[in-house]
């Protein structure tokens, strides 16, 4: 799963790593070393722009970041309430839950971040680990998105809300947790982008090569409350001879 994770490059600089262009318009949160649910988040998109009556123009597509909210809310929910409850979304499931299939065809989004958090079962307590590229690139995490009307006084207000899709881990991924986030290689993200296929099955099968070229860096239990936000969360703990993960297959041949 992803329930926690790192997000400090500001849209500028996600930007050009994405080619896409700025659309925070100002808004985008700052650096953020424990990303939490409900946070305003950044997210990649790419849409049809419209006209001045609103209309799209089908021979054109722009990719662009935009500020979304973490904990995706459906159009037709009451209220916002369910939005900490559906910061993920199965990939197993998410073309056929009434919750996510409508937004996992028409509304996919890349989810930027340094790497996330995962805690291992452990004696006593939950080692937490930092899952991270450590070249300095971003990692694009498969998203969906939605957006929901708020009524404020006489208008409605949109809240864009976000999910991000997990599957069964794989590869060194096992050795801290069963499950983890779809995480999409370079030659992948346009197709997942693409606002006008609306068939991603072929695209949610995790990339073993990627995932197995993540660093498994154990880090501080200070991260497990919300209040530490800064970047000694990522720093790399030293761990006990007892407390590192057993070794996979992929270490054993």
């Amino acid at each position: 799963m992803c329930g926690r994770y790192a997000s400090t490059k500001n849209p500028a600089l996600l930007a050009a790593e994405f080619d896409a262009v700025d659309g925070t318009e100002g808004g985008a949160p700052g650096p953020d070393y424990n990303v939490a649910p409900t946070k305003p988040v950044l997210a990649v998109v790419e849409r049809h722009p419209r006209d001045g009556d609103g209309e799209p123009d089908p021979e054109v597509t722009e990719r662009s970041v935009r500020v979304m909210r973490w904990g995706l809310v459906p159009h037709w929910a009451k209220d916002l309430s369910t939005a900490a409850k559906m910061i993920n979304a199965r990939a197993e499931s998410v073309l056929d839950k009434p919750a996510y299939r409508d937004s996992a065809a028409k509304r996919r989004c890349l989810v930027p971040a340094d790497g996330w958090y995962e805690w291992q079962p452990g004696e006593g307590r939950k080692q937490p680990y930092f899952i991270t590229p450590g070249d300095g690139s971003s990692l694009a995490m498969a998203g969906i998105w939605s957006v929901w009307w708020q009524q404020d006084g006489d208008e409605r207000k949109p809240i864009v809300t976000c999910a991000v899709l997990t599957t069964d881990a794989i590869g060194e991924m096992t050795q801290v947790h069963h499950r983890m986030p779809l995480v999409l290689p370079r030659d992948r993200w346009a197709a997942w982008l693409d606002p006008d296929s609306t068939d991603p099955k072929h695209l949610l099968e995790p990339d073993l090569d990627l995932v197995n070229a993540l660093e498994l860096r154990p880090v501080s239990t200070r991260v497990n409350s919300i209040r530490n936000n800064d970047p000694s969360l990522l720093d790399p703990i030293a761990l006990a001879e007892d407390e590192k993960p057993e070794p996979t297959l992929f270490e054993l041949k």
